[in-house]
């Protein structure tokens, strides 16, 4: 197998290489290295761009890709709708960018064995083994990634929301979301901070995005008038607000 492998990287007598060629390979292989890294620096500017072209546009026009909570639509003119949008924007965008700088340096990886007239697919079966156990631990990072891209398109939760899981905690766990990374999300209770895949959360219910309600009785003289039984009912108001 080593040797294998060792062959891959040395050519043959049969394929001499010319001191031309052994110069501008690595010429080559530096200049697409170059020139990939310059394309993901810029990739990373462009969709984001994008991405908060569309979501200012979802305001006026609500997009099935850029989806907001109903709770949210008339919050999203002013600062709190601002700055979740922003929050938004910045997570999608750079969610997008490590999926494209992915595919971009995998294109890079086989365009350097086309240079460097590598057998790519020996080589990569000489490290079998390294491999399959990077697709095994891969395969859970992709999940995770694929979900928080979810969250953060469909608008499950944001930061700053109040969210409350059930299936993983025995009592359920009542916390505020702090931060949403590319694959898990930072948590903070009462007690400590919590992180947890983005593919644990399954069923999550964000407290946030639901309507409160409170039911206040107050006792009016059956033969009050209007504005004195509204005048009874605000100050109560005011003394439960703590005014």
């Amino acid at each position: 197998m080593m040797l294998s492998f060792i062959s891959t990287l040395n050519p043959t007598p049969d394929q001499p290489v010319s001191t031309g060629e052994a110069i501008s390979r690595p010429v080559i292989v530096l200049l697409v290295v170059v020139g990939a890294f310059i394309v993901t620096r810029l990739s990373h500017v462009v969709l984001r761009r994008v991405v908060r072209s569309i979501a200012r546009r979802s305001i006026s026009r609500p997009s099935q890709w850029w989806r907001t909570r109903a709770r949210y639509q008339d919050l999203e003119q002013g600062e709190v709708g601002e700055n979740r949008r922003r929050q938004r924007v910045d997570a999608v965008s750079r969610m997008l960018h490590h999926l494209l700088a992915v595919m971009i340096w995998i294109g890079v990886l086989i365009a350097i064995f086309h240079i460097l007239e590598l057998n790519g697919p020996l080589v990569l079966s000489s490290a079998g083994f390294l491999g399959a156990g990077i697709a095994y631990g891969a395969a859970q990072k992709v999940n995770d990634y694929l979900t928080g891209l979810s969250v953060l398109l469909e608008d499950r939760y944001g930061v700053g929301d109040e969210v409350e899981i059930t299936g993983i905690f025995p009592n359920g766990l009542r916390a505020t979301v702090e931060h949403i990374g590319l694959v898990s999300t930072r948590l903070r209770d009462g007690y400590s901070t919590v992180h947890l895949p983005h593919i644990a959360l399954i069923s999550v219910r964000n407290l946030s995005q639901e309507p409160i309600q409170t039911k206040i009785s107050i006792q009016v003289p059956f033969d009050a008038e209007r504005s004195e039984a509204a005048t009874m009912a605000a100050e109560t108001i005011r003394e439960l607000a703590g005014g």
